[in-house]
């Protein structure tokens, strides 16, 4: 067995006048270098900025260019370049669910900002955000579509026109228009292409499916990619099933109005009765990327299904809580249960042996090339699933980093049942009756990063972190903004359900902040979402709550009682090129802030807070953006950085919180508003 440095929940920071963070404790001894902070620092107010390169994912042409699906990007990299809340006088804000039967359990974006989710078997675009949240436009199959079917939402994901693209459990897939040509939602979704996805695949197979659709993407070319299968296949049944793809020029016919031969745009490979696809397909240049309950594959189309390469890999099976365990659910998949990742080189999965391995395999050829055990030092009476997608990180400079997360136990003992069809994405099909009734103490612990290193020789796996005192369902989400991991999780000695945020480099807990000890507030075994506001953290809960953490990083200093809405407040990294493209001169020194200030006095102060700026204050320039997208500079005698009490400062240190105060008419050059007693600016730090 590996050695590992185990962590455990430290939280260390005082969050001055909003929360206050003691010591945890946990089941790991605390190791040596792990020591609590100074909480009586004021530069202990909110985690510190660790910036990190921006995630190596080459744009996809044929998607959105946002977290276009439930794993932000073709990719599946579960990771995010924008902001994330960093403790600074953070707050949990709430959308109640009035119309679902939960709340939303699965988020995608548009290009616009638009918040995509499933409504009553359909699919549309909400307001998450709003008190209760609202419905700006939507399809719905029994309303829209004669009914007998329902989106299947876990692989639906934005195409690069906003065009909504979804599986079906009638197994079509659809293309919804949800928005016009200038970004503005339709009450009322335009259903623009509609194919029997089974039935194509049938006519070109020559044969009979017993297998349903599980999941779709485009590919580099535009290809539409399907695979059938469900979230556990289990060889024995010897299911008929299929991997192919729908030719690009057969999709713009039929976005043009054209009558269109599928059978001659429709190209299949056939899999081996009792395999099939238990996951999502991921995309890259080089192809599609699918793994079944027992090889992983890499296609391209040519004219057909070229299989580039198949890599076999090994699995114990579907596992299930045997007597003495403390869980009673088990594990999702009979085969790896971990979505494939990619980078340029790499292909990453999990398998599912007794000791479960993360594999990396060669992009190009398919050799396994490093592969090491992962979550094996857990508790006697726990067992390994890996179910939910990894973290992958991979900035090309030579070092790919991911988190995997155990998530045995929330999986439904009846998937077993040979009757059960584990492609119907439902709550009563897929997850434990106990797991949602009792929280996480009926899951299995254990998070781990592992980074995969290239040398001269080739590449070598080795574990950086390890912690045996989390049990998470959520999907994990990293971002590189920030330098930090964060997650949901349940307080298991108090049953408190925590918004969590994990250090990525050490794996130490940095931040909790209290939700409920309320069972129906777990996560529902889904992901986190973040959206580009760079303020706020999306997660759904059993109790018909949208919650998201925000960080109240904007308010009026004058007017201390009025609240900024931080709905219409946003900080978002900006890039030194579009810096410079917009006007900006010298090097970007902060974050794109913005926030929209109503009810405004003639003059009126924005603060906004920030704790990455270094230096001397007179080094720095401050920019805003004008009504044409261009920066121009803003008079010395309008701005100011200054300390939280509002004494201005000359030399700033990285961590420490300071104030960027700015004053703004109505109506003057800052304001991006036309509305009347509205201002609207947004501000950069240059240096």
């Amino acid at each position: 067995m590996k050695k590992k440095k185990l962590q455990c929940s430290v939280p260390t920071l005082l969050l001055a006048g909003v929360l206050c963070l003691t010591l945890a404790a946990c089941g790991a001894k605390q190791s040596s270098d792990m020591l609590a902070s100074d909480t009586d620092s004021a530069a202990s107010a909110a985690l510190p900025v660790k910036a990190m390169n921006a995630k190596r994912v080459d744009e996809n042409p044929y998607m959105a260019k946002s977290d276009a699906n439930i794993h932000h990007d073709g990719y599946n990299t579960d990771s995010t370049d924008e902001v994330l809340p960093l403790g600074i006088y953070p707050e949990i804000n709430v959308s109640y669910e009035k119309t679902n039967a939960n709340a939303s359990p699965a988020i995608y974006f548009d290009s616009y900002g638009h918040a995509v989710v499933p409504l009553l078997g359909g699919i549309a675009i909400r307001d998450l955000n709003a008190e209760e949240t609202k419905t700006l436009g939507y399809f719905s199959p029994k309303q829209h579509d004669g009914g007998g079917y329902v989106i299947q939402s876990s692989y639906t994901f934005l195409d690069s026109e906003n065009r909504i693209v979804c599986p079906t459990s009638n197994n079509h897939v659809l293309m919804l228009r949800a928005t016009d040509e200038a970004g503005n939602v339709l009450p009322e979704f335009e259903k623009v292409l509609d194919i029997d996805i089974k039935a194509a695949a049938e006519a070109a197979l020559g044969k009979e499916l017993t297998q349903n659709l599980l999941s779709v993407v485009f590919d580099y070319d535009g290809n539409l990619w399907f695979a059938t299968g469900g979230f556990r296949i289990y060889p024995q049944r010897q299911q008929q099933g299929v991997i192919g793809y729908i030719a690009r020029s057969a999709i713009d016919s039929i976005l043009n109005g054209e009558q269109t031969d599928l059978s001659k745009a429709v190209f299949v490979y056939e899999l081996t009765p009792g395999e099939g696809a238990e996951n999502g397909i991921a995309a890259s240049k080089d192809g599609a990327v699918i793994l079944t309950n027992q090889n992983c594959y890499l296609l391209r189309a040519e004219e057909g299904v070229d299989v580039v390469w198949c890599t076999p890999y090994e699995s114990a099976g579907a596992k299930v809580s045997g007597e003495g365990d403390k869980t009673t659910g088990g594990g999702l998949a009979w085969g790896g249960g971990c979505s494939p990742t990619l980078t340029p080189n790499l292909v990453l999965f999990t398998d599912n042996q007794d000791t479960v391995n993360l594999l990396a395999l060669d992009m190009k050829t398919g050799e396994i090339v490093a592969s090491l055990p992962v979550l094996d030092d857990l508790p006697e009476g726990y067992q390994v699933a890996v179910e939910n997608s990894a973290i992958v990180y991979d900035d090309s400079e030579g070092t790919v980093s991911t988190i995997v997360c155990n998530w045995f136990g929330a999986g439904s003992a009846g998937l077993a049942d040979p009757d059960s069809d584990s492609s119907i994405q439902s709550y009563a099909n897929i997850y434990d009756m106990n797991w949602l009734t009792k929280g996480n103490c009926m899951i299995a612990p254990g998070v781990e990063r592992v980074d995969t290193v290239k040398t001269d020789s080739g590449y070598e796996m080795k574990s950086i972190w390890s912690r045996n005192d989390l049990s998470d369902t959520s999907i994990l989400k990293l971002s590189t903004a920030t330098g930090y991991i964060y997650g949901y999780v349940q307080d298991l000695a108090t049953g408190m359900w925590q918004y969590i945020i994990l250090d990525f480099e050490t794996g130490e807990t940095v931040f909790t902040m209290d939700v409920s000890n309320k069972y129906g507030y777990n996560n529902m075994a889904i992901g986190m979402y973040t959206g580009n506001s760079g303020n706020a953290l999306y997660c759904p809960t059993g109790y018909l709550e949208l919650l998201r953490l925000q960080d109240r990083f904007v308010y009026l200093p004058e007017l201390p009682y009025r609240e900024v809405d931080l709905d219409q407040a946003a900080r978002n990294v900006l890039a030194q090129d579009q810096f410079a493209q917009d006007g900006g001169e010298g090097t970007v020194a902060s974050w794109r802030n913005t926030a929209t200030i109503r009810n405004v006095h003639p003059n009126t102060t924005v603060a906004f807070r920030m704790n990455n700026l270094s230096g001397s204050a007179s080094d720095l320039t401050l920019y805003a953006y004008g009504a044409d997208g261009k920066l121009e500079k803003i008079a010395p005698e309008l701005w100011s950085l200054t300390d939280e009490t509002g004494a201005n400062v000359t030399e700033l240190t990285d961590g420490v919180l300071y104030e960027l105060r700015v004053t703004v008419s109505d109506g003057g050059n800052l304001d991006l508003s036309e509305t009347e007693k509205e201002i609207k600016l947004s501000v950069v730090l240059g240096k």
